[in-house]
Parts: C-alpha cells; sequence; structure tokens
C-alpha cells in the first residue's frame, strides 16, 4: 500500500519531492519512505521501461527516459504550440483572478484534478509557482509573459478585476464555511462566462 501510495505521489507530482514530505503525505516512517523509494527506484531500472526515479539533491521525482528525449521533445512542442484546451483556459481564468491559489483551492474550484493543467501552463510559461513556506504549499500565479502577452501593465487591469478577485461564495467555498460548492462554482463560472 505505502509503495503504491508513493509511486502515485511521484507520478503526479510536478517537483521533486523530499522524504520529509512524501513521508508526512502517506502518513508514514521516514525509514520506510527510504526503503519504498530504493525499491521503487531499482524497480524501473530492472524493468528498463519507458520511465525512472531520479534522485537530485535528497528529493525524488518520476522522470522518463533518456532513451525517449526525442519523442518526449516533439509531444512537449506540439503541447506549447498547440491551442489551450477549455480546461486550461478555465485554470489560467481562475489563477489570474484568484492568485496567487494553491493546487488545492485551484482542484476544489474546478472540481477536479489540475496536476497535468498545472503543469502545461507551467511549461508554456503562462503561470509560475514559489513556495509558501507558512502554508507549507505551493501557489500559483499568473507570469509576467503572461501579462506581457495581454499587454497588461498590471492585474487589475483584467476585466472585471475587483468583482471576480474577491467572489464573496467562492471565498466561503475556499474556507470551507458550509456554502454550497455547487451554487459558488456556479456564480464564479457564469461571471466568468464558463459553462460549470
Amino acid at each position: 500500500m505505502l509503495k503504491n501510495q508513493i509511486e502515485s505521489l511521484l507520478f503526479i507530482s510536478h517537483k521533486p519531492l523530499s522524504i520529509a514530505e512524501l513521508a508526512r503525505l502517506a502518513g508514514a516512517d521516514k525509514k520506510q519512505v527510504q526503503e519504498v523509494l530504493d525499491q521503487l527506484a531499482q524497480e524501473y531500472q530492472a524493468r528498463n521501461g519507458g520511465m525512472q526515479i531520479l534522485k537530485v539533491e535528497e528529493k525524488y521525482q518520476m522522470a522518463t527516459t533518456g532513451e525517449n528525449a526525442e519523442i518526449i521533445a516533439k509531444f512537449i512542442k506540439s503541447e506549447l504550440t498547440g491551442e489551450l484546451t477549455r480546461p486550461s483556459l478555465e485554470a489560467l481564468t481562475i489563477i489570474a483572478y484568484r492568485g496567487p491559489i494553491s493546487k488545492v483551492e485551484l482542484e476544489l474550484i474546478r472540481g477536479v484534478n489540475c496536476s497535468l493543467i498545472l503543469r502545461n501552463l507551467l511549461m508554456r510559461g503562462l503561470i509560475e509557482a514559489r513556495e509558501d513556506k507558512i502554508k507549507a504549499s505551493t501557489l500559483y500565479n499568473i507570469s509576467m509573459e503572461f501579462m506581457k502577452y495581454l499587454g497588461l501593465r498590471r492585474i487589475e487591469d483584467l476585466p472585471d478585476y475587483e468583482k471576480l478577485n474577491r467572489n464573496n461564495n467562492l471565498d466561503k467555498l475556499l474556507q470551507g464555511l458550509g456554502v454550497e460548492k455547487n451554487s459558488a462554482v456556479k456564480e464564479i463560472s457564469e461571471i466568468m462566462g464558463v459553462n460549470a
């Protein structure tokens, strides 16, 4: 069970994870986590597949193997040059109006896992991530590139910024104050022009 959890966390994370982070998330002992990481790394290496477990400065991350660099580069190029999907546009809009925002808050608003969307937006340079040591989480905000692309001098120049930046129902939803998710999401979606 712990092995499956660690493997899933490494797969879904867009950044390297420390043993301490993995132990906290899985509710396990650091020594157990280290043993599982060693096992997983050996298994991936023995399997000789397209994925591997990397260790960089006492942090671990799942990554593709070097042999697949060419096909991965083609895929990334198509991801970066293609149009943004509707879910990516929705996430980008929420980040623009509500940022800095954590992945958990974004997923609470959207109602779905946003890991791949965040990875794609980060790779395109449309958003940036920073660690919030107080909240012990990663916060996402739009990037300067995004603002330059839209010709904005400041974030407040976005249409209806004041109205969308502080929406009472959405604030209550994010604070867990009992407002129904559907009503808060419906309201913010209507304001943003997105069909929930």
